[in-house]
């Protein structure tokens, strides 16, 4: 669960440390207070992008921060595969943020955004403001069937795509070879010069190194020759260095024998002669070798730049002009026998083409078995949200093409009224039905994918009354099985709260400021009070928020006890 979060410099957030609590965890507060900033500091620590916006004025950098604790063993798991592994059961995710860049860091290794991301869909599901909408589109109610039946399907989507995708690929064979028949002969010719080209020159690995070494000593004999006489004039014969030292070791060798220590300096003299000697033999021998060939710099040259533009035309290397030429030895084989590779192009496709079919329909056999399993959750869900004598179901069709998810469209279908028909979502719920629906839905998969925390954006949006008592009753219950985070103007949700927090807006030292509080019980109470009368807060709106408190209370203990004795 989410234990805690650490903001410093985001937006009207100075620094700002939340302990969230196991439950149900409520977010209440004047409008722009600064709710938002809670959720959207949350995003920014789980990899989302970060608007320049965010960072508060005059701050070097803001930083957010978030500590969960994770004891699940299949989260533990799955996030080894990532090589994220918790200290003391601490996954600490945090977000650096500057003018000009962001620094990432799980447990104090930076890691990029991707795998922040990847980390945070384990860890917690986040529904925002207005992601109900997304319940318009019928793409969404796939993905949420998908979801749902993620332990049967995961293996076999996975699948499909790579059917799908080795289809794609022959139909674009397929097709390229169709049009290329028209050009076929004079490809093969263009080919057969190409292979002959490369064949001709018959390149041998690292040829090229060898001959750009000897090319450099060619082009530059005449200095090399010149330098190397110079050296050997001024260490060989009268006057060099070899009679310079040969005169010196004869005047140390006539008084050696007054003196034992003359005797060692004779020795090294000697030793330096001796190599200055052999040292001039070899390089007389070098002088006397080394001709300029120009026949032989004619052919390396011409050697070279025949290599050198088989590179530049192949791929850069020795080894990519081969591949190439292999490459093309192939294509040439399918164009030469052209009838024959397009007999078995239409042959792999075909069997392609049915394993993917297969597989589609084994995809959209689950899938329907889940549906009926989704369809009887969520009604029984949106029953307990004040959906009366709701009906709800998922309606298939088969698309006309196949793609990497199969054939399958899927859409949900409600009627809220008794004697309507199934409609579209779309085309019957309103905003605040659409929030419950999606209520129910979250509920649902989070009891399917064991994410232990929860946040809801204002989920409350569009109702009210008898409606917003049972919303808040399914967050309670929801609550008994996850840790839940919940941005709420509804009293009767902040009443439920296990964890009641206040965020306000102060002006200190005139600079605006966000700050949030843990309410205390009568806290809590005084908040419900605000919530429920506005400006004006009476005793008789107190009595109100009292009693509001009290229920909420008497919601808890029943649940508690009904969860204790199933």
């Amino acid at each position: 669960m989410l234990v805690s979060l650490h903001v410093k410099n985001l937006a009207l957030m100075e620094e700002a440390e939340v302990t969230f609590g196991k439950g149900l965890n409520i977010l209440s507060g004047e409008t722009g207070a600064g709710k938002s900033i809670i959720i959207g500091s949350i995003n920014l620590a789980l990899g989302e992008k970060v608007p320049k916006e965010m960072l508060r004025e005059q701050a070097e950098y803001a930083l957010v921060e978030l500590a969960f604790q994770v004891e699940s063993q299949s989260q533990i798991e799955r996030l080894a595969e990532m090589d994220i592994f918790p200290e003391n059961g601490e996954v600490i995710m945090s977000r650096k943020i500057t003018a000009a860049r962001s620094v990432g860091k799980i447990n104090s290794e930076t890691v990029s955004v991707s795998c922040m991301k990847k980390v945070a869909s384990l860890l917690i599901d986040i529904h925002g403001q207005h992601e109900h909408q997304s319940l318009l589109h019928k793409k969404k109610h796939l993905e949420i069937l998908d979801e749902f039946a993620q332990e049967q399907l995961k293996e076999k989507k996975e699948y499909l795509s790579q059917c799908f995708h080795t289809y794609q690929r022959l139909q674009e064979e397929r097709s390229h070879a169709l049009q290329e028949g028209a050009g076929r002969e004079r490809e093969l010719s263009f080919l057969e010069y190409e292979i002959q080209e490369i064949a001709e020159a018959e390149l041998v690995l690292g040829e090229d190194e060898d001959l750009e070494a000897s090319y450099r000593k060619m082009a530059n004999s005449h200095n090399i020759m010149e330098s190397a006489g110079i050296a050997y004039e001024m260490t060989g014969g009268d006057g060099s260095a070899t009679d310079q030292i040969g005169r010196a070791l004869r005047e140390l060798q006539a008084v050696a024998h007054y003196d034992p220590k003359l005797g060692d300096f004779c020795g090294q003299l000697e030793e330096i002669d001796n190599l200055l000697n052999d040292f001039n033999r070899e390089l007389s021998g070098y002088l006397s070798d080394e001709e300029f060939d120009e026949e032989a710099f004619f052919e390396v040259e011409k050697r070279l730049d025949l290599v050198n533009h088989l590179k530049d035309k192949f791929g850069g290397s020795i080894a990519a002009v081969l591949q190439a030429k292999e490459e093309k030895e192939l294509r040439y084989s399918h164009l030469k026998d052209y009838e024959a590779y397009l007999a078995q192009l239409e042959k792999n496709l075909a069997e392609a083409e049915a394993e993917l079919k297969k597989v589609s329909k084994e995809v959209s056999q689950i899938r329907r078995e889940n549906a009926e399993r989704l369809v009887q959750e969520v009604k029984k869900s949106l029953e307990d949200l004040n959906f009366l004598d709701v009906e709800f179901a998922m309606d298939f069709q088969q698309s006309r093409s196949y793609s990497a998810n199969g054939t399958d469209e899927a859409e949900f279908l409600i009627s809220t009224n008794p004697g309507e028909p199934l409609k579209p979502l779309g085309k019957v719920a309103s905003g605040g039905e659409l929030s419950r629906i999606m209520l129910a839905v979250k509920t649902i998969l989070a009891e399917q994918d064991q994410i232990e925390t929860l946040i809801f954006d204002e989920i409350d949006a569009g109702i009210s009354g008898r409606t917003a008592q049972m919303v808040a009753e399914k967050m309670n219950t929801l609550g008994r099985s996850h840790q839940v985070i919940c941005i709420t103007h509804l009293p009767q949700i902040a009443a439920m709260a296990d964890s009641h927090f206040l965020i306000s807006k102060n002006v200190v030292n005139q600079a605006t400021v966000s700050n949030i509080q843990l309410l205390g019980k009568q806290e809590s109470i005084t908040e419900l009070g605000r919530m429920l009368g506005g400006v004006k807060i009476t005793d008789k709106v107190m009595e109100s928020a009292r009693e509001m408190k009290e229920l909420a209370y008497s919601v808890k203990r029943e649940t508690a006890y009904f969860k204790l004795n199933r």
